[in-house]
């Protein structure tokens, strides 16, 4: 553990991959870069927990397509049923009836890593 934080061993490989052989360890710049990079991420997972829980409203830990409606009424109060009731589908990948924060999750970061 550095300073808080306890690299997986994908990244730690990940890192010191890129290290240049002939000298002993990694640049500073290097290091604080995969760190930004880490907290980045943990931040923007955060952020989605919390639009997931404010739509969980009742606590349950996944989202129906009452809640779904309900949140869709007050942050895009124009859209049509028919869009979310096609949203909630298309985001409930087991199509179990639930939205997982899984399910959330994978549907807020949809096409992220394209570009």
């Amino acid at each position: 553990m550095l300073f808080g934080y306890k690299p997986s061993k994908i990244e730690a490989d990940s890192v010191m991959s890129s290290v240049n052989p002939n000298i002993s360890g990694i640049l500073l710049e290097e290091f604080l870069n995969v760190i930004r990079k880490k907290r980045e991420a943990q931040l923007y997972r955060n952020e989605i927990r919390h639009i997931f829980t404010a739509f969980d409203r009742h606590y349950r830990g996944y989202l129906t397509l009452e809640d779904f409606q309900k949140a869709f009424k007050q942050v895009a109060p124009k859209l049509p049923e028919r869009i979310i009731l096609e949203v909630f589908r298309e985001v409930d990948q087991d199509s179990d009836g639930h939205v997982s924060f899984k399910d959330f999750e994978y549907a807020t970061n949809y096409g992220q890593n394209e570009a």
